[in-house]
């Protein structure tokens, strides 16, 4: 039975510059530095976010930007602060795409890797109800 989400790795090519990223755009800790001794195939590092264990290992990034994103949930109100963290990182700040009423407001980021993180506003629960009602509404129309 799954217990819940254990950790995240993402692949990096500098791993001082997404320690960079991982502090100052999540608030991220770090707790553990391989430094040039290895446990796995590539030095790494641990942070946690909140509670999240991410995990970042150095390596051939990905080659271009997709999709593939991690989403952390932020409080409304603290948009301003995490759109001025990002641009503060010198990544570019990709606003909310045009959503419908009732969803919650987000920014990205994509880094130097092509990661793409996801600060988000909304719940699932929000989503969900939103996404029924316009499925209703189609059926009714």
């Amino acid at each position: 039975m799954i217990e819940g989400l254990n950790y995240i790795t993402v692949i990096v090519l500098d791993l001082t510059r997404m320690t960079e990223v991982i502090q100052t755009m999540l608030d991220g800790r770090e707790v553990y530095a391989s430094g040039e001794r290895t446990f796995l195939v590539a030095r790494d590092k641990f942070f946690l976010v909140d509670d999240i264990w991410i995990a970042i290992m150095e390596g051939e990034p990905l080659k271009e930007h997709s999709y593939n994103q991690v989403a952390f949930k932020i409080r409304p109100d603290a948009l301003p602060e995490y759109r001025d963290r990002i641009e503060r990182l010198g990544l570019p700040v990709r606003e909310s795409h045009p959503r419908v009423d009732g969803e919650g407001y987000l920014i990205r980021s994509c880094d130097e890797d092509n990661h793409l993180f996801e600060l988000d506003t909304g719940t699932l629960q929000e989503r969900l109800r939103r996404y029924a009602q316009d499925m209703r509404d189609r059926v009714s129309g």
